[in-house]
C-alpha cells in the first residue's frame, strides 16, 4: 500500500512512516522540508500519485488563534481537494482528546474546525482524537501559574497516553478500513492533574509543591470539564510511572556519558 503522511518530519510522522515501512508498506514522509507544503498547496499532487491512503499528523506552527486557524483550515481543505483529484480512499487525521469541550481554547476551535471540513468531505475519513502524550507532560506542568515554590493545578482528569502507543493505534486504522468517525485513545491511566504533577515532580527531584485551583487555565482556556476518552474509544498499555521510570534513566545515562 501507498500512503503519505503529512507532518512525516514531527514527533509522530517520523516514527509512524517507520513503523508502517517495517510492515512493508510504501510510506511516504511529507513535509515543507521535503517540497510539500498543505497550507499553500505546493507538492501536494506530485506527491498523491497513486496513494491509497493519506495520514494528517501536522501541528500549527502558531499557538495565536488566527493564525492556528488559518493553518488547519486551510491545510485540511488543500489537502483533500487534492485526494479527491488523486483517488484517496482514506483520509486520516490526529486531533485532541477533549477538543469540544474547550470553547475558549483557540486552538481547539481550529482542531474542531478542521474536523468538521473532514466530516463533511467525500472521502472516507477516521479521526483519531489521542489524550495528551507523556512526553509533553513537563510543558503542560510549566505553562500552569506559580506561586513561589507552588504549582496551582485545575481539578480535571487527563489520561495521558505514550506517544508510541498513539503511533501504534495510527498504524492499525491506517492498515484497516475507513470508520467514518471519531475514535478516542488514551493510556491506561486516570490522573487528576495535581496527580501527576506531584509524581512526575518527586520523579524529576523538583521541590515544589502542588494545590488544586478552580480558576488555573490550561494553556490560557478555562478548563471545566475531563480530558479522558469516551465513546469510541481505545486504551494504549504504557503506563506513565514505567515510561517516567524509563525516561529519567535515559537521561541520567546520557548526562553521565556526556
Amino acid at each position: 500500500m501507498k500512503i503519505v503522511v503529512i507532518g512525516g518530519s514531527g514527533l509522530i510522522g517520523k516514527k509512524l512512516v517507520s513503523k508502517l515501512r517495517e510492515h512493508e508498506h510504501e510510506a511516504i514522509a511529507a513535509s515543507r522540508s521535503s517540497g510539500v507544503n498543505a497550507v499553500t498547496g505546493e507538492g501536494l499532487a506530485e506527491v498523491l500519485v497513486g496513494v491509497q491512503v493519506v495520514v494528517d499528523v501536522t501541528s500549527s506552527p502558531s499557538f495565536e488563534d488566527g493564525a492556528v486557524l488559518e493553518f488547519f483550515s486551510k491545510s485540511t481543505q488543500n489537502l483533500l481537494a487534492a485526494e479527491a483529484n488523486a483517488g484517496v480512499g482514506h483520509h486520516i487525521a490526529i486531533s485532541i482528546v477533549g477538543v469540544d469541550r474547550i470553547p475558549d481554547s483557540g486552538y481547539m476551535r481550529a482542531k474542531v474546525a478542521q474536523e468538521q471540513l473532514i466530516q463533511s468531505a467525500a472521502i472516507p475519513y477516521t479521526i483519531l482524537r489521542a489524550t495528551q502524550f507523556f512526553e509533553f507532560i513537563e510543558t503542560i506542568i510549566a505553562q500552569f501559574p506559580t506561586d513561589g515554590q507552588t504549582v496551582h493545578l485545575p481539578p480535571a482528569l487527563i489520561q495521558p497516553i505514550w506517544s508510541e502507543d498513539v503511533v501504534d493505534a495510527l498504524v492499525e486504522i491506517t492498515l484497516g478500513v475507513p470508520v467514518n468517525d471519531i475514535i478516542d485513545v488514551g493510556g491506561p491511566e486516570r490522573f487528576r492533574f495535581e496527580e501527576i504533577t506531584r509524581q512526575f515532580l518527586s520523579a524529576t527531584q523538583d521541590t515544589r509543591q502542588v494545590v488544586v485551583d478552580s480558576h488555573a487555565r490550561y494553556f490560557g482556556a478555562s478548563l471545566s470539564d475531563q480530558l479522558v476518552p469516551e465513546g469510541n474509544s481505545r486504551i494504549g498499555s504504557t503506563r506513565f510511572e514505567d515510561w517516567l521510570n524509563r525516561s529519567i534513566s535515559s537521561k541520567s545515562a546520557l548526562n553521565y556519558h556526556c
